[in-house]
């Protein structure tokens, strides 16, 4: 899960260059989601991980209309706009998965 959601990152930070969005800072907790949720496991790490290949699977495609109109001389600001939101919407949903404060995780 690591790979993925580092190049789902990597894939969401040329969004948000063509929607002309500043470069994003990672929290720790963006940038350890992988491991927290392996730390974690049970049901959490599980939607974590399905979750993630939710979100690639919708990125990919989109992406790729994304460079070809790009490709071809077309706006792209609008699509990658919407798109930029779209990922910050499922990657919060996914942020939502990290146990609060006071739950034990796996060990």
């Amino acid at each position: 899960m690591s790979i993925k959601w580092t190049a789902l990152h990597e894939a969401a930070a040329a969004v948000s260059n063509l929607a002309e969005i500043p470069p994003e800072f990672r929290t720790p907790d963006i940038r350890n989601f992988p491991i927290i949720m392996r730390d974690t496991g049970g049901w959490r790490f599980a939607m974590a991980r399905d979750g993630v290949d939710d979100l690639a699977a919708m990125m990919e495609p989109a992406i790729a209309a994304l460079l070809a109109i790009e490709a071809q001389g077309g706006p792209t600001l609008p699509a990658a706009r919407a798109l930029w939101q779209e990922f910050q919407s499922a990657r919060g949903a996914l942020l939502d998965l990290v146990p609060p404060l006071g739950i034990e995780r796996r060990r």
